[in-house]
């Protein structure tokens, strides 16, 4: 099994083809953790990449693991599932302005989209939040995983919305992004989640 990245070293894999934008998982992906899934790619390069699904929503709200973050949460204000490797929490958020971010304890990733590092006072960087999500866990790929799932078929990428990375109705994510793509995508949308039952 290649290598899988720690979160801690997406900023060592530069910014990659594929930073900021989204994969959507094609029906013919099988694995479980990843079946009509929506991942937001933070990192990309010669090292592997690394995401976060983004329409996985559990049922832990944020006030159990993390009540100090609760206030700033964007709504549903629960611990998404951010993919099968489960080490840590990454908290995804937007800034209000490029210009005006904290001058620690944020990661830009593209305009005013980054990471916030959760050892950081919520006070501090509350005046500069939009919007705030936490994730248990992320998606890791070694090198060249990706690429050979993509060839494969697996995933489709695409760019992201501005309403994908923080949907209040985060379990459609899969069916929305395909559909606003049209033509065949739009019909991918409306294929049935156990094609026996068609």
């Amino acid at each position: 099994m290649p290598d899988i990245p720690e979160p801690g070293s997406a900023a060592n894999m530069g910014p990659g083809p594929l930073q900021g934008k989204l994969l959507v998982a094609s029906p013919s992906l099988a694995d479980p953790n990843f079946s009509r899934t929506v991942v937001l790619m933070l990192a990309h390069g010669d090292q592997g990449g690394l995401g976060l699904v983004l329409n996985r929503p559990s049922v832990t709200g944020v006030a159990s693991p993390l009540p100090q973050w609760e206030d700033l949460a964007s709504g549903p204000a629960l611990v998404f599932v951010g993919g099968p490797v489960s080490e840590g929490a990454i908290c995804l958020a937007q800034v209000k302005s490029e210009v005006s971010v904290p001058s620690s304890g944020f990661l830009p990733l593209r305009g005013t989209l980054g990471t916030v590092d959760l050892e950081s006072d919520p006070a501090f960087v509350a005046p500069w939040i939009d919007k705030l999500r936490i994730f248990a866990g992320y998606a890791g790929w070694g090198p060249g995983q990706l690429e050979s799932e993509m060839a494969a078929g697996a995933w489709w990428t695409f760019d992201a919305g501005d309403d994908d990375i923080f949907s209040s109705e985060p379990e459609d994510l899969w069916k929305r992004v395909l559909r606003r793509q049209g033509g065949p995508w739009a019909l991918v949308s409306a294929y049935p989640e156990d094609p026996s039952l068609n």
